[in-house]
């Protein structure tokens, strides 16, 4: 195996592949080969189709031969996230009622990836129906991260952030509807990024009004998070919002002058949510990057007070239409959190919803005022430092008790609740060697100004480049506990 070959971003690897530096075969077979050095210690990618992948890395080297116009991702080997739906290969959604599941169709990101010329390699590890961010099921067990074998990788797009972290690939899909792309993107030193309502339609949907969940994606550094974007964004006629960033907007340069950019900067969101004291020591050090590229920076937050209802609510609601049939003929294999999330949306009243409808309207408002005088809010992304990987979730931050597996995540689901684009960036490490994410986020439709920003903090800090030490299993061992086969 060429050993730079899963350092490299994809922007450099698709780009080796066109020039026929690298064959997509070897592309695939150092993607393996990264597999069956690592995977055993992370548990981040759960299964896998070697023989399909082989086929498709053929066909992809065909085309290079052929002299034809190459798609943008062409010859890119990827696993994707297990919630996403992929024709002929299992789906199980971290569910032991989804374990034997083989859709017939592709949900439109890995459709749209497929179109660019992926190398469809096998799924990445999940929470169980996406719910929580620490990735732990009773199909595949726990994604731990690669920087600390001991801790979370968070979620629910975990076992994509763990893999990409790990240099088993340099992206991948995800989703996040209360931090499922930026919470794990923190914890494993990588970009996590959730765009605007409509840039990535849901397809297929039940509802196709929701507007919490989005499709996005992860990746080391932020140009490649913008080279994926020029391939899955785009509207649908399927789903009635507007796409306010098209995929062309996602081509424009990410260099800028941040000269004069305003930058509000909170620690507790204005609202008191506690924060590991060392994960506001790391992030708070960083500030004066942006003040060094120009930018003003001043401690300040949107009026957030809404925001809680807003989340709390629609996430009840979108529980109970996705998984509120499937509570009742599977209730004993559901986890408990699954459960109580369903429930919570079975007794929501017309009160509550016409509640939670004002909420988001206040919100609203609230967050275009904040943004007539600042450019981008920052934040942190996470409220703690990766924890302890036994654990089903923190039930306590600087000694302030939660209530629900939900609590500890108001740092992401907050700036869920506004609906708006955010990215997690990679911003240092504590004193103990675990990555820290700062969070930004910037008004609805300035996906690629917001893209330019977390670009300009990359480059001046270079964090990402840090790669973990993984330790390595013994020789001569092949099974990685992954299943094979379609």
């Amino acid at each position: 195996m060429n050993p730079t070959i899963p350092e490299l971003s994809a922007k450099e690897l698709t780009t080796a592949i066109r020039r026929r530096e690298i064959s997509a075969r070897e592309a695939l077979e150092a993607h393996f080969e990264r597999i069956d050095a690592v995977n055993r210690s992370i548990n981040a990618v759960v299964t896998e189709d070697r023989d399909g992948a082989r086929t498709l890395a053929a066909a992809a080297d065909k085309l290079t031969a052929s002299g034809a116009e190459l798609p943008p991702l062409h010859g890119l080997p990827m696993a994707h996230k297990d919630t996403h739906h992929t024709r002929g290969m299992r789906t199980t959604m971290g569910s032991r009622v989804f374990a034997d599941q083989v859709p017939d169709f592709d949900d439109l990101i890995i459709e749209r990836l497929k179109g660019a010329s992926v190398v469809t390699t096998g799924k990445t590890n999940v929470p169980e129906f996406a719910a929580g961010s620490h990735t732990f099921n009773e199909v595949f067990g726990t994604t731990t991260n690669p920087y600390d074998t001991t801790v979370s990788a968070g979620g629910s797009s975990g076992g994509a952030a763990a893999a990409i972290a790990a240099r088993i690939q340099p992206l991948s899909d995800g989703s996040d509807m209360g931090g499922s792309l930026r919470l794990p993107a923190s914890f494993c030193n990588i970009v996590g990024f959730r765009p605007s309502l409509g840039v990535v339609p849901l397809v297929p949907t039940r509802d196709v009004w929701a507007w919490l969940g989005r499709a996005g994606v992860m990746a080391r550094d932020v140009e490649d998070i913008a080279l994926a974007m020029s391939v899955v964004a785009g509207g649908h006629p399927e789903v009635p919002h507007s796409c306010p960033a098209g995929p062309g907007r996602f081509s424009d340069p990410l260099e800028r002058d941040l000269t004069g950019l305003r930058i509000g900067w909170s620690p507790d969101f204005g609202l008191g949510v506690p924060v590991e004291k060392e994960v506001l020591r790391v992030l708070e050090a960083q500030l004066h990057v942006f003040e060094d590229l120009g930018a003003v920076v001043e401690e300040a937050a949107p009026d957030l007070r809404d925001a809680d209802q807003v989340f709390s609510t629609t996430r009840a609601f979108d529980f109970l239409l996705a998984y509120g049939d499937l509570l009742k003929q599977h209730r004993e294999v559901i986890k408990p959190e699954v459960q109580w999330n369903i429930e919570q949306g079975d007794a929501l009243t017309g009160q509550d919803l016409a509640g939670a409808a004002l909420a988001r309207t206040r919100l609203a408002a609230k967050m275009r005022d904040f943004f007539g005088r600042y450019d981008v809010f920052a934040s942190p992304t996470a409220q703690v430092l990766p924890f302890d990987a036994s654990l089903r979730y923190p039930t306590s931050v600087e000694g302030v008790e939660f209530e629900t597996y939900l609590d500890w995540m108001r740092s992401a689901s907050l700036i869920s609740a506004t609906g708006l684009p955010a990215v997690s960036v990679p911003a240092g490490f504590s004193a103990g060697g675990l990555p820290v994410g700062l969070q930004l986020a910037s008004a609805h439709g300035t996906d690629v100004e917001l893209l330019q920003v977390a670009y300009g903090f990359e480059q001046t800090t270079g964090y990402a480049r840090r790669a973990p030490d993984l330790p390595v299993p013994a020789a001569g061992y092949a099974d990685n506990g992954v299943q094979r086969g379609g």
